[in-house]
């Protein structure tokens, strides 16, 4: 019986190790499930990072390749375009939480930036979370993937 009792406190105290993903997972042309943005997310110096291909023009004053990023706090950076702009930067995977982390999103509907971290989910949907301080009190976006 005592056996039996320290084989089962022994087990309680073994860890089993997260299943492992490809960090490049991540990588590749995501559309929001508002059908409104596409990214493409791509590693460029051990940091992921993503730009802007496309989005919903609903304003035809002018084409979607004209829209810059007239909201920037920055006056420098506001005849910037936004199809190809960088709106994610310094995500770094952490493999024991399989997320990407530690990461700034810029919101060019606002001209703000706010922290990050992204994760796939079990049905391999992209979520990326801005937030500000606290990760529980963002706003988290979802992904699809969109075949090259």
């Amino acid at each position: 019986m005592f056996k039996i009792l320290l084989f089962i406190f022994l087990a309680g105290w073994v860890t089993i190790p997260p299943t492992t993903i490809n960090p490049d997972l991540v990588c590749g042309k995501w559309m929001s499930t508002e059908k409104n943005l596409i990214v493409n997310v791509y590693r460029e110096n051990g940091d992921y990072k993503a730009k802007v291909i496309w989005f919903l023009n609903t304003d035809k004053s002018k084409p979607m390749e004209e829209w810059t990023d007239q909201k920037n706090p920055d006056p420098a950076l506001r005849n910037r375009k936004l199809i190809g702009m960088s709106i994610l930067e310094g995500m770094d995977y952490i493999p024991q939480k399989r997320t990407w982390e530690n990461g700034k999103i810029y919101d060019a509907m606002n001209g703000r930036h706010w922290s990050a971290w992204a994760r796939i989910d079990d049905n391999g949907h992209l979520k990326v979370t801005g937030y500000w301080q606290f990760k529980f009190i963002g706003k988290t976006l979802t992904f699809t993937r969109v075949a090259s």
